[in-house]
C-alpha cells in the first residue's frame, strides 16, 4: 500500500466498505459479548465465555479448539493455507471484577451507548479490541475465499490474574503457535488521541512483607517502646530499599538494566508528554524523584519499586490507641530487559536478611518478565503503514509502556517479534468504573486489522517454513 497517496488496493476497500456497511450489527454482537461476565479473578463465568467465543470464532471461518490448561481454558484459532506470513493475534477473554456500587453509572454487564461510547466491563479491555480483530477477519473471507496472509489467534482466560497458565502453555505448544509476528491490541492508544505501536513492556513482581510483634493488639501506653512495633519495622526496613532521590536501594537491582539503542532513544525523544496537564489531571505538584528522569524514560528504560499497600493496626474512624500486633506491606516492581524476576526476587530476599532477618517475604504469583522487540524490526514498518492506511495519521512509536503485559512468552520463548497495536481510546477507564470503548476506536480497530493483513501478505520474504 502506499499510504503517501492513500492508494488502498481495490480488493481491500471492498472488505473496507463492507464493514462500513454493517457497524450497527457489529456493535450488537459487541454488546451481547461483553454482557457476559468473565471475571478470572473468581471464576465467574469464565469457562462460559470461552465456549462462546470458540463458537463465534468458527461462526467466522477459524479452525477453534479449547485447549486446557491447569486453570482457564486458552482458545485457539487458525485460517492457514496463505502464501503470505503467520500472523498472530493475541488478546484475553477474562476481565477485572467489577459491581455497581464501585462507583459506576451504569451496570457493568449490562452495556450501554452513551455519547458514542460503549460502556461496560470488558468493553476495551479487552474483549472490544480482539473482537475487532475477528469481525477483520470475518469481513476479510466475507468479501474473499482466503485470507492474504496466515491467521492464528490466541485468547487467555486469566490475563487479568497474570497469565499463570501462559509460560508452560507457549513452552508445551511452540508448534502450535509458530508465527512471523504476533500482534495484540490492548489497552489505551497515545495520550494524545493518536495511534500507536509499543514494542515493549516492563516485567512485574509481586511480594508482601510480613512483621508481627506480640500475639496480639496491645495498649500503646502500657506497651509503647516495650513491646516490639511491626509498623515501625515495615517502615524501617522499605527506607532501607529506596532513598530520598528515587534509586532503589536494593544490592545488585540495576546490574542488568539495559540502555536502549540508538534508534530507540531517539524515538523516546520524539515522545511529547504534557506533564503539565498529567498534574493537572491527576491533581499532583510535582513528578517523584529522580525529577532529571523524562516521565517516557521513567516508564520505558528503568524498573521501579512501589509500595502498594501498607496495612497494621487501627484504621477506623477516631482514636484507637493500639500497638499493632503485625503489619504487612505489599509490594511491585516492574522490570525492564534484561531483568529476570527470580533474580530480583532473590535479591530482595537477601535485602532483607540483611536488614530485617525477623520480617518475612512472601512471592505473589503473577510475575511476568519484560519483553522487547527491536525497533528494526522489518515488521514495524507494515505495521507502521497498515495504521496509515486504516486510519488516515501516523502513529506515535514508543519503544516499550510502563504496564506489563505477558509478552515475554512470545518473544523470549517463541522468539517471535510482538507488536502492541492498541485500538482504544486513551480515557478508556481501564480496571476502573465506567470503563468504555468509543465506537470510533472500535471501528478504527477492525479497519486497522484489514489494512494489517493486506500489508502482510504483501511480505513473502518473511515467510516461517
Amino acid at each position: 500500500m502506499n499510504d503517501s497517496q492513500g492508494d488502498i488496493p481495490a480488493s481491500v476497500r471492498t472488505v473496507l466498505e463492507h464493514i462500513e456497511q454493517r457497524q450497527q450489527a457489529y456493535v450488537d454482537r459487541l454488546i451481547d459479548y461483553v454482557s457476559r461476565p468473565s471475571i478470572s479473578a473468581s471464576g465467574q463465568g469464565v469457562v462460559e465465555v470461552a465456549h462462546y467465543i470458540r463458537d463465534r470464532m468458527r461462526d467466522i471461518g477459524l479452525d477453534t479448539e479449547l485447549v486446557p490448561t491447569a486453570g482457564a481454558p486458552m482458545v485457539f484459532g487458525q485460517r492457514t493455507g496463505a502464501s503470505g506470513p503467520t500472523l498472530l493475534l493475541y488478546g484475553h477473554y477474562d476481565v477485572q471484577p467489577a459491581d455497581f456500587k464501585d462507583g459506576w453509572t451504569s451496570d457493568p454487564f449490562k452495556p450501554v451507548i452513551r455519547d458514542g461510547r460503549i460502556y461496560a466491563r470488558g468493553a476495551a479491555d479487552n474483549k472490544g479490541q480482539h473482537f475487532a480483530q475477528l469481525l477483520a477477519i470475518e469481513a476479510f473471507l466475507a468479501c474473499h475465499e482466503q485470507l492474504p496472509c496466515n491467521v492464528k489467534v490466541l485468547l487467555d482466560g486469566e490475563e487479568e490474574i497474570g497469565s499463570p497458565q501462559m509460560p508452560a502453555f507457549v513452552a508445551e505448544h511452540g508448534d502450535l503457535l509458530r508465527a512471523d509476528l504476533v500482534v495484540i491490541s490492548d489497552g489505551p492508544v497515545d495520550p494524545s488521541g493518536r495511534p500507536m505501536i509499543s514494542l515493549g513492556v516492563r516485567g512485574a513482581l509481586g511480594f508482601e512483607l510480613r512483621a508481627t510483634g506480640a500475639n496480639a493488639d496491645l495498649h500503646s501506653g502500657h506497651w509503647g517502646g516495650v513491646a516490639p512495633d511491626p509498623v515501625w519495622d515495615l517502615v524501617q526496613l522499605l527506607a532501607t530499599m529506596k532513598d530520598t532521590r528515587g534509586h532503589v536501594t536494593i544490592d545488585g537491582f540495576y546490574d542488568d538494566v539495559q540502555p536502549l539503542t540508538a534508534a530507540g532513544q531517539a524515538a523516546l525523544e520524539k515522545l511529547e508528554i504534557d506533564v503539565t496537564a498529567m498534574k493537572r489531571d491527576l491533581d499532583f505538584e510535582e513528578l517523584a524523584e529522580p525529577r532529571d528522569r523524562s516521565v517516557a524514560e521513567r516508564r520505558v528504560v528503568w524498573p521501579t519499586l512501589t509500595v502498594n499497600g501498607l496495612h497494621g493496626g487501627y484504621d477506623g474512624p477516631g482514636m484507637k490507641s493500639v500497638l499493632p500486633h503485625r503489619a504487612v506491606a505489599k509490594c511491585d516492581i516492574r522490570l525492564v530487559e534484561a531483568q529476570r524476576a527470580d533474580d530480583i526476587f532473590a535479591k530482595v530476599c537477601a535485602h532483607v536478611r540483611q536488614h530485617a532477618p525477623h520480617i518475612t517475604v512472601e512471592r505473589l504469583g503473577g510475575s511476568m518478565e519484560p519483553s522487547r522487540t527491536p525497533i528494526d524490526s522489518p515488521y514495524v514498518e507494515p505495521v507502521r503503514r497498515a495504521i496509515v492506511a486504516a486510519q488516515g495519521q501516523e502513529p506515535v512509536l514508543w519503544p516499550g509502556i510502563g504496564g506489563s503485559l505477558p509478552l515475554y512468552v512470545f518473544t523470549k520463548t517463541l522468539g517471535v517479534p510482538t507488536i502492541q497495536v492498541p485500538c482504544g481510546n486513551a480515557d478508556q477507564s481501564q480496571h476502573g468504573p465506567d470503563e468504555n470503548l468509543t465506537l470510533a476506536w472500535f471501528m478504527a480497530g477492525i479497519r486497522t486489522t484489514v489494512t494489517l493483513l493486506a500489508e502482510l501478505g504483501q511480505h513473502d520474504d518473511h515467510v516461517i517454513s
